[in-house]
């Protein structure tokens, strides 16, 4: 976790700056108030770090840039951040890249309807999944 050895404490700075509580943050990540607390945790042996979904969020929910939270100084990169799936020069704007894959994860995400049908698909047995596909012209 060579980028996020500083996190906790970034985390901490933006949470109060920004007024809010754990229970904010854990709100904005989806996540409980304990991984909150442990992302903050002072002892690295009991630290966690969020995955890149919550990482995201938090910096889209606080309108904070991705390079606040992260260790950049001295990692011998050539002005690249990578993350999976993810590539930013640091002189690119970073919050409209942020915006654009938010964007492009609202579109390709399922519609409540479209989640109960495919449940319900896959609740179903292999024969009525044939008899559904071929329904469909599949």
């Amino acid at each position: 976790m060579r980028y996020l050895q500083t996190f906790n404490r970034r985390l901490r700075q933006i949470r109060e700056a920004g007024q809010l509580s754990r229970g904010d943050v854990a709100q904005m990540c989806g996540v409980d108030e304990v991984r909150v607390a442990n992302w903050e945790a002072a002892d690295a042996r009991q630290r966690g770090y969020p995955g890149v979904t919550e990482l995201l969020d938090l910096c889209l929910k606080t309108e904070t840039p991705l390079e606040d939270l992260l260790d950049l100084d001295g990692t011998g990169d050539t002005g690249q951040l990578e993350l999976p799936g993810l590539a930013f020069s640091q002189g690119d704007d970073l919050s409209a890249a942020l915006k654009e894959l938010e964007q492009e994860i609202n579109r390709v995400q399922l519609s409540d309807e479209e989640a109960e049908l495919l449940r319900r698909f896959r609740k179903t047995s292999g024969e009525n999944r044939r008899m559904i596909l071929q329904l469909l012209g599949q």
